[in-house]
């Protein structure tokens, strides 16, 4: 007995390649922004981040809510 498909996907590959895409595009501004900030928050001196209101343990957190929220 023959078994026949009627799933249909929505879309078409260049659609899915282009959310993927976009996707890894969005991660790496990300990342890059993490980087960033942490480079530029471990670039201060202990008195500027107390200045801020930061400790120096803080600071990969900080960088992570200023890359991907809360």
């Amino acid at each position: 007995m023959a078994y026949i498909s009627s799933h249909r996907t929505n879309g078409n590959v260049a659609d899915l390649l282009a959310k993927v895409v976009a996707t890894v595009k969005d991660a790496l501004h990300r990342r890059t922004v993490y980087t960033r900030t942490l480079r530029e928050l471990q670039s201060l001196n202990d008195r500027e981040l107390n200045d801020l209101g930061m400790s120096r343990a803080s600071l990969r957190h900080i960088a992570h809510e200023a890359a991907y929220g809360l």
